[in-house]
């Protein structure tokens, strides 16, 4: 009597034939990477830095306190094209991770089959079949056929093989969500680093305007005092090459001040010149609160998302391993074939045409030449070389810090210098101008006093874009500015 026996086949208990697993198991990148961080960082006893506070992960520029640039980097995450970029390969990954658990279940086929021959001199042994002459006096024989059919094989995982391939794509996976950080870590630094300088550069370039004026008063008196005869032609030629100079210095600031707005439009996904009415007026350059928070540097590796993804990256390597280590043993395979049909189309519905073939298949590849061998030392090849990768990354994220903690403790010095020099040169020009009121110095005095404070302040803005600029790369090196 015939019995479906595929589907049981299919479910045999084999558990405890696929509970071996070969290759090495995954251990913390950690001690692969030899790495130890230390303590705390060199610069955390600095007074700008407040190493014992939280650190706001997803959304660090917000301590600057500038609802522009809030608004700027919620459109570059929305729709800049480097993420979308990372969160498609993301997607692929998380495919490939159902891919590879897919091919540890078995696979069912299904066909039907129509068949219609028609044999010149051959006997199909068919009763339904038609003979008839033909004009070269040979007989042609004709039979139809019909069957529904269902094949389904299944690949044991005796050794794990299939089992590191997910432990693979699960790490990869991983990797590629941590690439999606990355990416965003970036893009925020990014476009926060490019809205600074454009306020900075718009800063100075109102400045430098008002310098240019100064510079045109002066001009414009020493005229008088050259026809009045107590100025010389020397006196004139020189009041023209300040004014020159300062013209000129106006033109690489509007030409950078153009190219940034055009970079900040690019980050938000928008065209070159999108933002250019949004952000045509001028605005003062945020800046960073008085105290930073940085943690310490075992919790920087933890975070940040390159060194997370280099870890992942050491880890799928480990699980290569495997996959090539179970090439080596033999595989145990089942196939199942049930059909049921014949020569009429009823028969596919006559459960005496049952027809089922099991086929339990065992192969071993043990000659071939060492191609298998090869294989299993270029994984853990992969596998050094993702360990050499991870380590890399652990040192260049506490390079980072450390030189990001160093040049933000110069850039608040070098600020702070900035403002007592303004406010030097203002209570100099303050004083000065009492003396002009009172009849003791010259109008031309006064206008030098005025360009002396004006140049204070150019120096002061552009020391504060640097202060802010150091602070942004700080909250890179860091690895802030991700979410989920």
């Amino acid at each position: 009597m015939r019995t479906p026996i595929l589907a049981s086949i299919l479910v045999l208990p084999l558990s405890g034939l696929a509970a071996c697993t070969v290759g090495p198991n995954y251990k913390d990148a950690t001690a692969a990477g030899a790495v130890v961080p230390p303590a705390q960082f060199a610069r955390a006893n600095d007074p700008a830095v407040a190493g014992t506070q939280a650190l706001d992960v997803a959304a660090w520029w917000k301590a600057m306190g500038d609802p522009t640039l809030d608004q700027l980097e919620e459109q570059a995450l929305a729709a800049n094209p480097n993420v979308a970029i990372a969160q498609a390969r993301l997607r692929q990954a998380r495919a490939s991770v159902r891919s590879e658990r897919a091919s540890a279940a078995p696979s069912v086929n299904a066909s039907a089959i129509a068949l219609h021959a028609k044999v010149p001199g051959v006997d199909l042994g068919s009763s339904d079949s038609d003979s008839s002459d033909s004009d070269g006096g040979s007989d042609s024989q004709s039979l139809n056929f019909y069957n529904l059919g269902f094949d389904a094989s299944w690949e044991v995982d005796l050794w794990g093989g299939k089992r590191r391939g997910v432990e693979a794509a699960r790490a990869q996976l991983d990797a590629a969500q941590a690439n999606v950080a990355d990416a965003q870590v970036a893009l925020t630094a990014e476009v926060a680093q490019a809205y600074v300088t454009l306020r900075e550069r718009q800063q100075r370039l109102a400045l430098v305007d008002r310098d240019a004026q100064a510079q045109r008063q002066t001009l414009e008196l020493t005229r008088q005092r050259r026809a009045a005869g107590t100025a010389s032609e020397l006196d004139l030629e020189q009041q023209r090459d300040k004014l020159e100079q300062s013209e000129a210095a106006r033109l690489p600031l509007a030409a950078d001040r153009d190219a940034y707005l055009n970079a900040l439009a690019v980050l938000t996904g928008q065209a070159p010149g999108a933002l250019d009415a949004t952000l045509a007026t001028a605005g003062p350059v945020p800046l960073p609160p008085a105290s930073v928070p940085v943690s310490d540097p075992e919790s920087l590796i933890r975070r940040r998302p390159d060194v997370r993804a280099a870890e992942r990256q050491y880890a799928a390597a480990t699980a290569r391993i495997g996959v090539a280590e179970a090439a080596r043993f033999p595989s145990l395979s089942f196939m199942g074939l049930i059909g049921i049909g014949g020569t009429h189309v009823d028969d596919v519905v006559d459960p005496d045409n049952l027809a089922a073939i099991a086929l339990p298949r065992l192969s071993w590849n043990f000659l071939d030449f060492g191609r298998t061998a090869s294989q299993v030392e270029k994984a853990k090849g992969a596998q050094d070389e993702a360990a050499a990768q991870y380590r890399a990354a652990v040192l260049k994220a506490l390079q980072d810090s450390e030189d990001a903690l160093a040049r933000y403790g110069a850039s608040r010095q070098t600020a702070a210098s900035a403002a007592r020099s303004l406010a030097t040169a203002d209570r100099s020009t303050a004083l000065m101008r009492q003396r002009f009121a009172a009849g003791t110095g010259s109008r031309i005095q006064l206008l030098d006093a005025e360009r002396q404070s004006l140049s204070a302040a150019q120096a002061l803005s552009q020391a504060n874009g640097a202060m802010t600029a150091n602070f942004v790369a700080l909250q890179k090196a860091l690895g802030l500015g991700w979410h989920e």
